[in-house]
Formats: structure tokens, sequence, C-alpha cells
């Protein structure tokens, strides 16, 4: 289990002067209108217990853009969860060392995440036993979450039925095929049901689920430290926003996937 006291250490270090003065602060604090924004309030420290799905060929970006999030949660405990404790290798060659297996992960969880990918997480998706642990924490947690195609995860576990749930472009309309709602936003909550859609939406899922967890102020200073500040060169990270010629072969590129995934999701059904 990765106990996160060392990387938090330095941020109560950081805000420790901040602390100390939020008492002398009150007095002014009470003149404020906004009465929410009173800091001597949030909640710093928690205990939530968070599990991650890994497994091979899933994108690596699915799976550190919210754990750097979770990361900023003092007091968190974070499990990488895997089928064994060996080695697992991402898309794009990342190797990652899991902190917890199917059978050792605590039972009941704060959070179950699951990351996406393409034909890892549809391997993931049919693998019987990476389902049952899903569909078994499912049942416990207080949140089920994913980004990207780690919805089509939730989806084959059973555990999207009739939730309004977001995806990757290239296989959201699938989910249809596991009783969702497909839904085109960024980051789509429906009960306790979260998922992002494509890989940097993991950054707005991960600030989301802070402040779900946590507390606005408290996901704004995870924010601020992070500097996530977004101003992206180019205008085309969105099927809404991306110019045609680049949303055509993109789609090109990715419509083996999107049909493996709607033919994953219409085995569901069967």
């Amino acid at each position: 289990m990765i106990d996160l006291d060392r990387r938090t250490t330095t941020f109560l270090a950081l805000l420790a002067p901040f602390f100390a003065g939020v008492a002398a602060a009150q007095t002014s604090a009470d003149k404020m209108s906004d009465m929410e924004r009173d800091m001597s309030k949030v909640p710093w420290r928690g205990n939530e217990q968070i599990a991650m799905l890994i497994y091979p060929g899933m994108t690596v970006m699915d799976l550190i853009g919210p754990h750097c999030m979770f990361g900023s949660l003092m007091g968190a405990k974070i499990d990488l969860v895997a089928k064994t404790l060996e080695p697992v290798t991402s898309d794009a060659g990342v190797t990652i060392i899991p902190s917890a297996t199917f059978q050792t992960c605590p039972l009941d969880l704060t959070v179950l995440f699951t990351p996406g990918g393409t034909d890892g997480t549809l391997a993931a998706a049919a693998d019987p036993d990476t389902l049952a642990f899903m569909a078994d924490r499912g049942a416990r947690s207080k949140y089920v979450t994913s980004v990207c195609s780690g919805s089509l995860i939730l989806g084959a576990a059973g555990l999207l039925k009739g939730y309004r749930a977001s995806s990757h472009w290239s296989c959201r309309d699938a989910l249809a095929g596991f009783g969702a709602i497909p839904t085109d936003a960024r980051v789509v909550r429906d009960r306790n049901r979260i998922t992002g859609a494509g890989v940097t939406s993991g950054l707005d899922f991960g600030l989301s689920m802070v402040a779900e967890l946590r507390g606005q102020i408290y996901a704004e200073c995870t924010q601020l430290v992070s500097e996530y500040d977004p101003d992206p060169p180019f205008n085309a990270g969105s099927m809404k926003t991306a110019p045609a010629d680049v949303k055509a072969v993109m789609i090109k590129l990715l419509e083996g996937f999107t049909q493996k995934a709607e033919a994953l999701a219409a085995a569901s059904r069967i």
C-alpha cells in the first residue's frame, strides 16, 4: 500500500505558515459574505482508501494524471492493484510496480478507479478475474470511477447499467451496449459513478474527485500547487474543435479499436 506521508509531509510543511495564521485571519474571514471560504474548516487530512487498477497495455497518462491529484490528499492511502505483484508495463513502455493484488486489496474502498487504453483495456475488460474483482469492489466502494476507455471495464463488470458515463470519443458510444448512457462531457457524474473522457481529462477528473472528497478549497490548493493552468498550443483537443482533416485521419486510425469496443459491448448483451 502506498503511504503518502512522505509526499504530504512536504505539502504540510508548505502549509504550516498558513495554518499558523488561520486563527489571526479568522476575524477578517468572518467579514466575508461567502462563509464557505473558511479555510479553518477545510479537512486537510483524511483516511480515504483508494484502489487504482493497473493492467498490461493501459495508457499510463490515464493513471498518472488522477494519481497525481489523489496524491495531494493528505492521509489517504492509494493502492495500485493488479492480478499479481509482477511489474505491469503500459502501452508506452512505462513499467509500474503494483502495491496490492486482487486478493490483498482492501475490501471497502472510498474510490475504485480504472484507467483506459486500447487493446490492453479490451483484454482487461474480457478477463474474468479482473471483472470479478471490479464487480466485487465496485459493489462496496463509495465511488466507482474511470478515465478514458477505462469505462469499458466498468461496463463489462456490470457497474454502469443505467448510469450516464463518459469515455474516450473513439469508444464512448459503445457504452450503450453495457446499459450505460453515453455522455459527451469532460467529467460525468451520475450518483456515485464518476467517469472522465479521454486521457488528459484525468487531470480534470482528479481535481473533481479531490473536490468531492475534501471540498473546493482543497481542490483549488491542489490545482495551484500542481500549476494546472492549461493553455494548449493548438485547439484540436476534442471532436468539437479539431480541424476536419485531423478528425478524419484519427477516426480512421482508431476505427479498429472502435469496432472491437463495440463488439465487446455487444457480446455483453448475449
